[in-house]
């Protein structure tokens, strides 16, 4: 393990390594050895990533931005509300700061996803059509936080089932550098600090992220619940509420309804096909 020279505004160390089991099982090692509030692991491969209800992260070795950043709040009632969320906006936000070409099409899917709608610059693709570019977990423990986030950058090729779902930065944006990864990383450092610390007593997170929510004002099909789930709800997806619910208006309704567990279908609507 090494540490490397970026500027993070958290005050903990930026430590690297080639190939890990999974940069959140890093992360939970650091804590127990009393790392400081603020250390981030960082990783070129992942053997057994994953990202939400225990999906597999796969991604080819150094072109992914693999990373889980310790946060130590005290006690678990610090920890700020809808915590994955506010992540998310200043993932995406920092997305924008390394690539400005991509203003006004980066998104965060609820609960957990960046979405980019662009050309990924292959034969077949469709302008706007809309793609994940980075996903994020976070799990606390008691008053600790890792935040685990994974995001597409330099990845030109996807095989099977993420041809047509999963894209990179590079893709999007073909002016990018190849080595663009730790650049990200301590944008992605800057917008978080900015936006869990210096915004902290902020309430202006839920208009800023309701602007960049993806499929907003579109109508969607909702599985609430557990992973599988089959209880599905097709309606217009209207905003984000103040502890990071999910605002639906169902067919046939007239008013919104607030929902805190399940997952947008926004790939296939069918039964058949798992939500992505």
């Amino acid at each position: 393990m090494k540490t490397l020279d970026l500027k993070n505004p958290f005050g903990g160390p930026v430590y690297h390594e080639e190939i890990v089991s999974s940069t959140f099982d890093a992360a939970r090692l650091l804590e127990r050895q009393k790392e400081p509030n603020g250390t981030v692991i960082t990783a070129d491969y992942q053997e057994a990533g994953r990202g939400r209800q225990g999906r597999p992260w796969a991604a080819e070795r150094g072109s992914s931005l693999l990373f889980t950043l310790l946060l130590r709040w005290g006690e678990a009632a610090s920890i700020p509300r809808a915590l994955t969320l506010r992540i998310g906006l200043g993932v995406s936000l920092a997305v924008e700061d390394l690539a400005p070409a991509l203003c006004g099409s980066v998104f965060v899917k609820w609960p957990n996803d960046i979405m980019i709608r662009a050309p990924r610059g292959r034969a077949g693709s469709k302008a706007e059509a809309a793609f994940k570019a980075a996903g994020i977990l976070t799990e606390a423990d008691g008053g600790n936080v890792f935040i685990g986030i994974g995001v597409n950058v330099s990845q030109r090729e996807f095989s099977g089932e993420y041809v047509s779902k999963a894209g990179s930065l590079i893709q999007a944006c073909p002016d990018l550098g190849e080595n663009s990864r730790f650049t990200l990383l301590e944008k992605i450092l800057a917008r978080l600090y900015e936006e869990l610390e210096v915004r902290q007593n902020e309430d202006s997170w839920q208009e800023r992220l309701t602007k960049r929510l993806y499929k907003k004002g579109e109508v969607v099909c909702f599985a609430e619940g557990a992973a599988g789930s089959q209880a599905l709800v097709e309606g217009t997806l209207t905003g984000i509420g103040k502890n990071g619910d999910l605002l639906i208006i169902p067919a046939g309704e007239d008013k919104e309804r607030s929902f805190v567990t399940g997952e947008l279908r926004v790939y296939s609507w069918s039964k058949e096909r798992a939500p992505y």
